[in-house]
């Protein structure tokens, strides 16, 4: 049967027949298929073909798969996708429930969860809002770098458009916002907390005031406004002390004040000279907790709680822990440091105590809550530190490249808040991301620098996995950088040095003189002689 097929650009470089991601699987594997038809898919919205004999068939988006940019580009004016019919020119729908898929942020962390929800059974598409050039050009999703995430209208109108059955946000920005209120309240189901739940993030001592409430395990600490208080505080706790800001500072409002003079710097820094602006009117003052940081993660559906895998970042820049704290700089799963009995004392002490007391407050939390925990040296009991609202970047890598379970179903689960008696499927083994960062972060650096051999890295192995963070395409087609953490290099192994080894492996292909990264990435967890890697 013969028909005719409008080419995009990037489709165009592969003929006729552009070898785009065909799911055949999709429909019903026992009908008799005739040749494949050539939707044309088109950012206005509207799905049609006509074959030789003048018949004009639609097809709901629902029911196709494989968008995919190709070339980098971010939704291309006319994307080919392939379905069948069978021989009533009928497409065939799905025996069970698939689900076209939003993603909103554009970072490694939704990176890996547009990589996991595309290979979700129940994924029809994948969206990401904005996304960026490594998550187009890798085929995990389709970006869209025009769609205003700050506007609820713009995000709420292009679900409708694009039979969107599934908003994943990813970052706080959005959440603390009020989007998610906004897409719930227009019927779209949405993994993601409120506004008001997102104060757990949002504010500490929103979220201190929570742990003295409903007795949840924290670090003592007092909140200031008046710079001398604090000060006064400060001298009368004595260093090593935590100065914090109260609202969101991008992962950099937490000083670990080593000495009187740094915690009284930090403090002028927040409340006088206002580095951190709004985020830094109001200070928490916490007590210094000696101990093994690790990061717990639980699934949330308002009522009910399910735990993920356990991970544990590296926050400080430097080799040993050392140095000024960063958004993360390498991250493995499990974390050795929290046991099995640990994680049954983490959720009943501290999880679900969170969510009974925030649906009692009034606002149930519905997302993934992120406790950044500290293992006290001393006692061996698992503190509260922060809560984030969102998956933690980069934790969110490791913990996806070893999730099973079909993730689309787990997340709409959650948001019927239908979460009882869930568990998930793990992946055996460990994994790890090794971060690339620009040199010079967490401080200046420079932004444009360009990036090679990121094919190579990835073929060092089927377990490897290079997430993207803040890249773009040149005009010469190469990846460029334009973020402080740029890459995540992630790899899976049946234990942590096989996962470490591949990491920097692949890190190692990597040619870009203007990146830095960790070489220590899960040194707690492995004897010296096995993490300690070449200078």
């Amino acid at each position: 049967m013969a028909f005719e097929c409008p080419l995009s650009s990037s489709a165009a470089r592969y003929g006729s027949l552009p070898q785009l991601d065909i799911h055949s699987h999709l429909f019903n594997p026992t009908a008799k298929f005739i040749n494949p038809f050539c939707f044309n898919v088109r950012p206005t919205g509207g799905i049609s073909v006509s074959d030789d004999f003048g018949n004009s068939l639609k097809a709901p988006l629902s029911y196709i798969r494989g968008f995919n940019a190709g070339d980098g580009a971010c939704r291309p004016p006319v994307t080919p996708v392939f379905v069948s019919l069978d021989s009533n020119n009928e497409v065939f729908s799905p025996s069970e429930e698939r689900v076209v898929v939003l993603v909103i942020g554009g970072g490694g962390r939704e990176h890996a969860l547009c990589y996991a929800l595309k290979r979700s059974p129940s994924c029809d598409a994948v969206f990401c809002a904005p996304g960026n050039a490594g998550i187009s050009n890798s085929g995990d999703a389709t970006c869209i770098d025009d769609l205003d995430i700050s506007s609820s209208s713009s995000v709420i109108a292009f679900c409708r458009e694009w039979g969107v059955g599934l908003v994943m946000v990813g970052p706080e920005a959005p959440l603390a916002s009020g989007l998610a209120n906004d897409l719930v309240k227009a019927g779209i189901p949405t993994f993601g907390p409120s506004s008001e739940a997102a104060a757990l993030e949002g504010s500490k001592d929103f979220m201190k005031r929570l742990c003295d409430k409903y007795a949840i395990p924290t670090a003592k600490y007092q909140t200031f406004t008046d710079p001398s208080a604090a000060k006064e505080y400060i001298e009368n706790e004595g260093a090593p002390i935590v100065v914090k800001a109260d609202g969101l500072a991008a992962g950099k409002g937490v000083i670990i004040a080593m000495t009187l003079e740094e915690a009284f710097e930090a403090v002028d820094l927040m409340l006088v000279k206002n580095v951190f602006g709004s985020a830094g009117y109001r200070v928490i003052i916490e007590e210094y907790l000696e101990g093994e940081e690790a990061s717990f993660f639980a699934i949330v559906d308002g009522e009910n709680a399910i735990p993920l895998e356990s991970a544990q970042d590296h926050k400080r820049v430097g080799v040993g822990d050392t140095g000024p704290n960063t958004g993360g700089m390498g991250a493995y799963s499990p974390a050795p440091v929290l046991t099995k009995e640990l994680e049954s004392v983490v959720m009943k002490s501290i999880i679900l105590p969170t969510v009974k007391g925030m649906a009692a407050e009034g606002c149930k939390f519905v997302g993934v809550l992120y406790a950044g925990l500290m293992i006290e040296k001393k006692s061996g009991v698992p503190k509260l530190i922060e809560y984030n609202v969102r998956f933690g970047d980069p934790e969110c890598q490791v913990l996806m490249v070893r999730l099973e379970s079909d993730l689309i179903q787990v997340l709409l689960a959650a948001c019927r808040g239908k979460l009882s008696g869930l568990s998930l499927d793990w992946s055996p083994g460990s994994g790890m991301v090794v971060v690339m960062a620009s040199e010079g972060y967490p401080g200046s650096y420079k932004k444009g620098t360009v990036i090679r051999n990121l094919e190579e890295a990835e073929q060092i192995a089927s377990a490897v996995k290079v997430f993207h963070a803040g890249t773009a395409l040149d005009f010469d087609g190469n990846f460029i950088a334009t973020g402080g953490r740029v890459l995540g290099v992630t790899a899976k192994g049946i234990d942590l040095k096989e996962a470490r080894d591949l990491a920097y492996q692949a890190v190692e292909q990597i040619n870009w003189p203007e990146g830095f990264y960790r070489r220590d990435i899960g040194w707690r967890a492995l004897p010296r002689k096995q993490y300690v890697t070449e200078t």
